[in-house]
Order: structure tokens, then C-alpha cells, then sequence
């Protein structure tokens, strides 16, 4: 009975064992060491290393990079490839660490191909499809990734964070590499003017003559278009209405979240004054939580080499290496000491987008010298003036 218990005990096990040192010359990251612990009796998958690769911008191939790329694999690893991770690398699965060193000499040298980020650094960035075919990009998310790809070579490839760091870059508040949701550093294209109005467009998708969504869902009869229903009613401040027969939008009350944009792509356009947005902190449940990243800059003009973002990354950095545990996220130490002195640490003053809930929110926090005559006070005189 026993041995029975043992047996299914011993079923239930895994048989890999993750991690070790192992990598290729110089750099820290890149190659994720898997190991069997039954070498002897499956000599064959011994060591079956995963190899992260740093994809291009956009995820843009050439049908020769991939042929040279499968030809490598193939004669060096298993021939398994995942393209892409969450991180945004495509992915070698499986090879013996007497092939590491080859596989990136060949990338490296005849290639033009470097290895991406793994362990505690800076992930691989990763951008949208951005302005090379997308209309609504409102920054050109491949400069950008590049640019930050390329400066911080060292954070990529030799581990010294608390933990992983993520950068990615939507060209627009539709976010298709979802970074609000994956990025510690999500920098997302905006505009701070009013949305581009054609009114005689409008009328035509009222009557009819233009379907909503660009036809993206005309497989099914969903019945005449009702702008009432299917945009103004879903605007999350409802900061939209119908004034006769001419659309009217709040813009100091718009939120920037592209709904109305994407019914209506004909009638309605972002405005013209564009930037970007930072958000700090977003992660997937490690030590807490899943999180979403937190508005830290609600607007910012940017340009190549983006030395402002490149300050505020640096600045983020250094608190983080100074106070961050093991396996912290920045957001994670963003929540522990409070949104205030992250901003105190970037250097840039608290603003009304930070807040999600006022009253609820437990990041922001009034200091005695921001409150006119401190924070003394005579109790019975408040309740005075407050007495129901």
C-alpha cells in the first residue's frame, strides 16, 4: 500500500526542473535553463533550454529572416518555436546548453538578432502595429520602442532588479498590446484637444448610409443603426449628446476611450494636439494581485531620443532598486508606500486623472503644508459648521 501511495505520489511530480546558470557569454537573460531529473533514463531531453529571442518592431517579418530563423532551430534545437510570449518574444523551446553559444553567435553575426529579457531585468519592449497601418496610431510606437530597446541594452541583458520590468507602447487608447494590463511602464498615445467632428458623416450613419464599426460586425442583422443606443448611451461620462440633428461632445468631460471613434471611424477622429500618457505598475498576480498600471502623466509631448520618458524610467528605477523586495513589482511598491511618493521619486505634481474613485481612492494624501492653517483644528467649531 506503501509503495502504491508512492507510486501515485511520484505520477503527480514534475520531472523538469526550472532554472540554473546557464546562458551564453556576457549576457545574464535570455536563456531560461530547463533541466529532467531523469537524464539517465530520457538522455535525449536532458536539458531542454528555452532561448528568448527579441522580436522586431511591430512583429514586421521577412519571409527570409523566418526560413534562416527555422533553419537554426532545427539543426541546433527541437524545431518548437511560440511565437509570441506575453512578453513579446518569439520563443526557442528545447535545446542542450552545448548549443547556446552557437545558436547566438549565428543570430548575432549573419542574423542581426538579439536575444530578449529574462529574469529580473528589463523585458523585451513591445509596441502596437502603430503608424505603419494604423490610422488611429497617435505616436510612432515603433521609434519609440526601438529608441528604448536599444539605450537600455545593459537592463535587458544583465539582470538587477528586484524583479521583471516591462515596457510597451500603444499607439492609441484601444491598446492592442494591452499595456495597462501588462506593462509596468505603459505609454500610451492620447490627445488633449477636441475629437474631430464631420457632421455630414454623422447624418450618414443615422441614415444608413454608413455601416458602424467599418462593417467589422455585419455577418449578423443587428437592425438599424440607433446612435442613441450603440454610442452615446455606452459613453462611460456620457459626455455626448444629440442636439437636433448635429452631434455635440463634452471634451472636457471625455475620458479618451475611443468607443465613439471606433463606431463611428468615418464621423469621428482623435484631435490633433497628440501625445502620450504614462502609466505606471500594471502586473499579473505574482505576491499580490493582478493590477492594472496607474495614470502617473496624464499628458506629455514627446519626441526622439525621448529624453523625458528616458528621466522618469531612470528616476522609477533607482527608488525601486533602493526599496523594492525580492520579487516585487514596481506596482507592488507603488501600493506599499502610496501613489504621493512615487510622484514625490518622478518629481511630478499629483493630478485629478490619478484619481479613479474620489473620496475612496488610498493613493492620494494631503500633506499639512498643502492644507491652509495645518492640520489643527478646533473640533467644536468644525462640528458648528457642520452640525445637521
Amino acid at each position: 500500500a506503501a509503495a502504491s501511495v508512492m507510486d501515485i505520489c511520484r505520477i503527480r511530480l514534475t520531472h523538469w526542473k526550472h532554472g540554473g546558470i546557464v546562458g551564453v557569454s556576457g549576457y545574464g537573460g535570455g536563456v531560461i535553463g530547463r533541466y529532467s531529473d531523469l537524464p539517465e533514463k530520457y538522455p535525449g531531453v536532458a536539458h531542454f533550454h528555452t532561448i528568448r529571442v527579441n522580436q522586431p518592431a511591430s512583429k514586421f517579418y521577412t519571409t527570409d529572416f523566418l526560413r534562416a530563423i527555422c533553419d537554426l532551430w532545427e539543426l541546433r534545437g527541437s524545431g518548437i518555436f511560440n511565437f509570441h510570449g506575453s512578453t513579446g518574444d518569439f520563443v526557442f523551446l528545447g535545446t542542450i546548453t552545448e548549443q547556446l553559444e552557437p545558436i547566438f553567435q549565428e543570430m548575432a553575426h549573419h542574423m542581426s538578432q538579439d536575444l530578449g529579457g529574462s529574469g529580473s531585468n528589463l523585458r523585451t519592449p513591445s509596441c502596437c502595429i502603430g503608424k505603419a497601418r494604423c490610422e488611429f496610431a497617435l505616436y510612432d510606437t515603433q521609434e519609440m520602442c526601438y529608441e528604448m530597446t536599444m539605450h537600455y541594452q545593459d537592463e535587458l541583458h544583465r539582470p538587477a532588479f528586484p524583479y521583471k520590468f516591462k515596457m510597451k507602447f500603444d499607439g492609441c487608447p484601444n491598446g492592442c498590446v494591452a499595456s495597462i494590463a501588462r506593462a509596468d511602464l505603459s505609454v500610451i498615445g492620447t490627445w488633449r484637444d477636441e475629437i474631430r467632428i464631420d457632421q455630414e458623416a454623422v447624418k450618414a450613419y443615422i441614415a444608413g448610409e454608413f455601416l458602424p464599426n467599418a462593417g467589422a460586425h455585419k455577418g449578423r442583422d443587428w437592425g438599424k443603426f440607433d446612435i442613441q443606443k450603440e454610442v452615446i448611451d455606452l459613453c462611460p461620462t456620457k459626455c455626448m449628446a444629440m442636439e437636433g440633428d448635429k452631434l455635440v461632445i463634452n471634451n472636457k468631460e471625455c475620458v479618451r476611450c475611443m468607443h465613439c471613434i471606433n463606431t463611428m471611424p468615418r464621423a469621428l477622429r482623435p484631435g490633433t494636439d497628440t501625445g502620450v500618457v504614462l502609466l505606471f505598475g500594471a502586473k499579473a498576480p505574482i505576491l499580490e494581485g493582478a493590477q492594472m498600471s496607474v495614470v502617473t502623466v496624464p499628458f506629455m509631448k514627446t519626441e526622439p531620443p525621448y529624453d523625458n520618458i528616458k528621466e522618469l524610467v531612470d528616476k522609477a528605477w533607482e527608488w525601486w532598486m533602493d526599496n523594492g523586495k525580492m520579487r516585487e513589482r514596481l506596482g507592488e511598491l507603488i501600493q506599499r508606500f502610496g501613489l504621493w511618493r512615487f510622484c514625490e521619486v518622478l518629481g511630478i505634481p499629483v493630478a485629478p486623472q490619478m484619481v479613479w474613485l474620489p473620496r475612496a481612492n488610498p493613493y492620494i494624501f494631503w500633506k499639512e503644508e498643502d492644507v491652509p492653517g495645518g492640520f489643527q483644528r478646533d473640533i467644536n467649531d468644525y462640528r458648528s459648521r457642520h452640525a445637521r
